[in-house]
């Protein structure tokens, strides 16, 4: 049976998100900090942020700090060589939250049903012996950046709802992963749709599902800082939430929501590909940046019911400790819990 959210009721929290779409005269001036990030379109939200002024307009001088999977996103939040960061929940992530040294502060990227999302890919040569769909995962190998990584969570979810039992490789980075499927090494893998449609539509690989059929309304992202920055500047995580919430409500009006017009449509693209696929011409870039148009959550409201699946899949695989909770991971005094 498919595992489903329960969605809440926004809490509209004092101090919380209900203010972030709020602007006035920033209380900062010239703050510095670190943003990670990958070079992904659901990363979108901070590069829109930087590029149209919106963390300069707070005070904040940012400078991004890129990474290749979500795991050194979370060491590096801890070790303060980033301040602020958005990538999937990961047990290291959870066992940082548990050692005092981060918090989960906002939803970045999300599943919504009508929106096409992260796909199950299946290797040609693997397609070929008959791993046409999820449904014959069983005996196959997935491949994961990390064991912990939000890669490994999705293909254990799917291969239980399958009753499959597969092999986890662990490669380390995404660019690992898509040699190993294109040279058939590994025989199945998730992805986001900006690389997931440009591989299947190159022929790359088979596109044999989708995640959100086995996830529905699974928070795919979140926006986490160090526990130090949650509880001691304020005023700093309000504004960088704010400038990050006008970046995500521009994206979705552009490319996902389509509201903006198809002038806004190509400047949105424009923008991005300054981040993803920036070594390749806009005309090839372009396709594959609409492709992955995924929803980026209003006023960076985060899915509790998600998280909490999230955080009990880790427990039960003995990733982290079973005395961790929602509230030792998540600081949920800023936006709105759903």
């Amino acid at each position: 049976m498919m595992n489903r959210f329960s969605r809440r009721g926004a809490l509209g929290l004092i101090g919380g998100a209900a203010t972030l779409p709020m602007l006035g005269t920033p209380a900062l001036a010239n703050t510095k900090m670190t943003v990670g990030a990958l070079r992904f379109t659901s990363h979108a939200a901070s590069f829109v942020a930087f590029e149209r002024g919106y963390f300069a307009e707070e005070g904040l001088d940012v400078e991004f700090k890129f990474f290749e999977a979500a795991q050194p996103m979370a060491v590096a939040i801890a070790s303060g060589d980033a301040d602020y960061a958005v990538t999937a929940i990961t047990g290291g992530l959870i066992s940082l939250a548990e050692k005092g040294a981060a918090k989960v502060i906002g939803g970045a990227l999300s599943e919504e049903k009508g929106i096409d999302g992260q796909m199950i890919l299946a290797s040609n040569a693997a397609y070929d012996a008959g791993l046409t769909s999820a449904a014959a995962l069983d005996g196959r190998s997935f491949a994961v950046t990390q064991p912990g990584s939000s890669f490994h969570y999705m293909g254990a979810k799917i291969a239980a709802v399958e009753g499959a039992s597969v092999k986890f490789t662990p490669l380390q980075k995404v660019g690992a992963i898509i040699g190993a499927m294109k040279s058939g090494q590994v025989d199945a893998w998730t992805i986001v749709p900006h690389i997931g449609k440009a591989l299947s539509g190159g022929g790359a690989v088979k596109h044999i599902g989708m995640v959100a059929d086995y996830l529905p309304d699974y928070q795919v992202t979140t926006v986490f800082t160090s526990a130090s920055n949650a509880s001691g500047e304020r005023a700093q995580t309000e504004a960088f939430l704010r400038a990050f919430s006008r970046g995500a409500a521009d994206f979705n009006a552009a490319l996902v929501d389509k509201t903006a017009g198809d002038e806004a449509g190509v400047e949105m693209v424009k923008l991005v590909h300054k981040y993803v696929y920036a070594d390749q011409p806009f005309e090839k870039a372009e396709k594959s940046i609409r492709n992955g148009a995924m929803r980026l959550n209003k006023d960076s409201a985060l899915n509790m019911g998600s998280v909490e699946d999230q955080l009990g899949w880790f427990k039960s695989e003995g990733m982290v400790k079973d005395s961790i909770t929602t509230e030792t991971l998540v600081d949920s005094s800023y936006v709105p819990m759903i």
